[in-house]
């Protein structure tokens, strides 16, 4: 994944505004203030393998005008988010969970009545909007959100991962009119909500933005705790009466996931199989269940496996992403038996594979698996994460696999691409009959999508985030390709109760060292289930397990926001009218029953005092970091390849890369001669869409005009770098014309009616001289919601 950084001249370097100061490398700045987030405080209570998460933003008005901030953000994929609370000077609202198109007209209303109002969206699993509306010109307003969920205990040691930066994601497909969010890429057939998961980003170098803390209380539940680690963050740690308190250090910033790590010790005979029941406040006789299994002993007994492992190769890969990928590929080859047979595949925009190995599985013999290696070995980051095609060949290859052999696939990727749906949706039939481990590897994994492709193939997602961790996860990856200690999975009650909506609908696989959690729903009296399934020699396996009542309000939530997943899977896994209607009314009904927020519902927030009577407020979209470890002005790449486009957006002081290349790290790029002449195709379908956001501003005050003139002209500045000949200089003038607004609202109202005429008149003007026409496309009902 890579930018397009064009050059800029030094004639042109004499017609721009002075950088401010603090900005980085590259930065876009107005002379309007500083960005609106301006804390970031992460709480959280974790008791034995349960955790408690109040997240808090903090935004303050620079401006001299109300102001509505956007904030794109991600949260744990498995945590389900309950709870809102917007506080500002004397007031505190709590926040409603409501349908999402519901919350949003509440919203909208809200803002343009002039009352402060706050509304949290998700968009993946793992990617959440916050908008908050009418802040006061120097005021501050803050956003509570609480989180439950469990935390993942595997080989010994348990796990909390909190993300902090949203990646920017690879956007394949062509683009389709009217984008549905305010980030940077446009949106597409293949990836609809593109605009509402790309946030602007800041170029390094920029001074930290956002004060940063986080705090975790680790209460073991009676257990010692030994080796509590990050291993991404320097953090102190203090004991005080069993409980420990691990506290991250100051001026770190958003730009990496916080890892936590620590070893209970006797948790081992401790977690047990367990049956938790929490039976509903309403008297139903319903309620929710938790069931931990324990893996028996391993088997000596184990089946021939064909194994197919898919690298990913892509820009976004370089670094030492590139060379952890490349040693956990490899370890994985030369992990697999004389029995075994593989595939390896590394892709980019295109799929290769060894050449001497041929186009099907092969013996994992000695000079096969060196030749696998030395493939590997000389893979280097380049190009675009197009992911769907590579994993159906993948597919396509262990689906002429054996009945008495595992099948099994392997990724390796960061997972940063927005077309998860797509993918699941197109893969769907295939991955129920394949076992598929996800290996993470990255500072800032899109963990939601790895978690949802492993839960659909039944298999393990391994998360890498460090070189220094690389070995240790390698150990358990090698154990998570082996073969299953039990598969074949069901549960079975004595008849006393009935139980429902099981959670994952697929039902794991055992491995050894890794307790699974069932989650799911009971009407009746709970006394015990049975489980049963198949060893590898096809002998039987079978575990009773009683049921115990336990005080745990959070499992009912917990079970939930697991439930929604799997019903957003089948929801973007079918195209089928009546099933997307039935599974959307299924999804709202739980998100709204439980309080757990999804992709079809929203918690806002209103206050019901006025706040101000000026018109709309001023928009500015929060721009995030750039992850680290991501080389987005490295080195030029040695050939060209073809481009998937994407948007220029600002947002005060922030950039958005110009183009999302299939050419690896981010190189220079001069014009062509064809070029020359007018604008690019992407340039255009910018300029196309700055003009539907002045038309869409037409209306607005002449205050919010004026600035929407003066954010303009610093694009269209930066703009002017991607075109030559008479589009850069006509796209010059524009921008220089409108630096007058920069300063004070003139008193002469024609003075503003003449530019904003003379600028709509233009941008119409541009792409017609430039012979481009706007693509159009059609939306699903879904995205209507996005």
């Amino acid at each position: 994944m890579t930018i397009r950084v064009l050059p800029m001249r030094d004639d042109e370097a004499t017609n721009l505004a002075s950088p401010d100061e603090r900005a980085g490398l590259g930065t876009l700045a107005t002379r309007q203030g500083n960005l609106p987030l301006q804390e970031v405080d992460v709480a959280v209570q974790i008791t034995g393998l349960a955790v408690r998460t109040r997240l808090t933003q903090v935004f303050g008005n620079p401006y001299d005008v109300p102001l509505e901030a956007t904030y794109i953000f991600p949260l744990p994929d498995r945590a389900g988010v309950t709870g809102i609370r917007m506080e500002a000077a004397d007031r505190v609202v709590e926040g409603v969970l409501k349908e999402r198109q519901q919350a949003r007209d509440e919203y909208d209303r809200a803002v343009a009545a002039g009352q402060r109002a706050a509304i949290a969206e998700e968009e993946r699993p793992d990617v959440f909007t916050m908008r908050v509306g009418n802040i006061a010109p120097g005021e501050r307003v803050t956003v509570r959100l609480t989180l439950a969920g469990e935390v993942p205990y595997e080989d010994g040691a348990a796990t909390y991962r909190f993300p902090l930066v949203v990646a920017p994601r690879y956007i394949p497909g062509s683009r389709i009119d009217g984008p549905v969010g305010d980030g940077v890429a446009p949106d597409t057939d293949a990836v609809p909500d593109a605009s509402r998961i790309t946030p602007p980003v800041l170029l390094p170098g920029f001074p930290n933005p956002v004060r940063l803390t986080i705090a975790v209380d680790l209460d073991p539940a009676g257990l010692a705790v030994r080796d509590i680690r990050s291993s991404l963050h320097q953090v102190t740690v203090t004991q005080s009466d069993g409980v420990a308190r691990i506290e991250l250090g100051a001026g770190e910033r958003l730009d990496r996931d916080f890892v936590l790590r620590w070893q209970p010790e006797g948790i081992d005979t401790a977690v047990t199989p367990s049956l938790a029941v929490v039976p509903d406040t309403d008297a139903s006789g319903a309620g929710t269940f938790q069931l931990t299994l324990i893996p028996p002993t391993l088997s000596e007994l184990t089946r021939p496996r064909d194994v197919a492992v898919v690298l990913d190769r892509s820009g976004s890969m370089a670094g030492w992403k590139m060379v952890a990928a490349r040693r956990a590929a490899a370890r994985i080859v030369d992990s697999l038996g004389s029995a075994d047979r593989f595939a390896v595949l590394g892709f980019d925009t295109v799929v290769e594979r060894p050449a001497l190995l041929g186009d099907g599985l092969v013996a994992a013999g000695d000079r096969h698996r060196f030749r696998a290696v030395e493939f590997l070995a000389r893979l280097e980051a380049r190009g675009g994460t197009e992911i769907l095609h590579p994993l159906r060949e993948a597919l396509a290859l262990l689906g002429t696999s054996q009945p008495d052999r595992d099948r099994v696939l392997v990724l390796v990727t960061d997972g940063q691409v927005g077309n998860e749906d797509q993918i699941l949706r197109e893969l769907a039939t295939e991955l129920a009959s394949v076992r598929v481990h996800a290996v993470g590897i990255d500072q800032a994994v899109n963990v939601g999508f790895l978690g949802r492709l492993a839960v659909a193939g039944g298999g393990r997602c391994e998360l890498v985030e460090s070189e220094d961790r690389l070995d240790e996860a390698m150990d358990r990856i090698h154990r998570r390709i082996s073969t299953a200690v039990v598969t074949g999975l069901r549960v079975e009650t004595d008849g006393r109760f009935d139980i429902d909506q099981v959670s994952p609908g697929r039902l794991p696989d055992l491995f050894v060292g890794t307790p699974s959690r069932i989650h799911g729903r009971y009407l009746g009296t709970p006394t015990a289930m049975t489980v049963t399934g198949w060893r590898p020699d096809g002998t039987p396996w079978r575990v009773t397990v009683p049921a115990a009542h336990v005080d745990n309000p959070a499992l009912a939530a917990v079970w939930a926001r697991a439930r929604l997943r799997d019903l957003e899977d089948r929801y973007a896994a079918t195209s089928a009218p009546e099933t997307r209607e039935s599974l959307e009314r299924d999804i709202v009904a739980t998100s709204l029953r439980f309080g757990v927020l999804c992709r079809f519902t929203a918690f806002v927030a209103v206050d019901s005092r006025v706040a101000h009577h000026a018109g709309e407020p001023h928009r500015v979209v929060q721009p995030v970091e750039v992850p680290v470890g991501w080389q987005m002005l490295a080195a030029p790449s040695p050939q060209p390849v073809p481009a998937s486009p994407a948007m220029w957006r600002t947002a005060s002081t922030g950039f958005s890369p110009a183009m999302i290349t299939a050419a690896g790290p981010a190189r220079i790029r001069r014009p062509t001669t064809d070029e020359a002449p007018g604008l690019t195709a992407d340039v255009a379908t910018v300029l196309a869409t700055e003009l539907r956001r002045l038309n869409d501003l037409a209306g607005a005050s002449p205050a919010q005009r004026w600035m929407a003139l003066a954010d303009l002209a610093s694009r269209l500045r930066a703009l002017a770098r991607q075109v030559a000949g008479p589009g850069r200089d006509a796209l010059v003038r524009l921008a220089e014309s409108l630096s007058v607004c920069d300063g004070p609202l003139p008193q002469d109202p024609e003075v503003l009616e003449r530019l904003w005429r003379r600028t709509v008149t233009e941008l119409q003007e541009f792409p017609r001289a430039s012979g481009q026409s706007r693509p159009t496309s059609r939306r699903g009902g879904f995205w209507k919601r996005a």
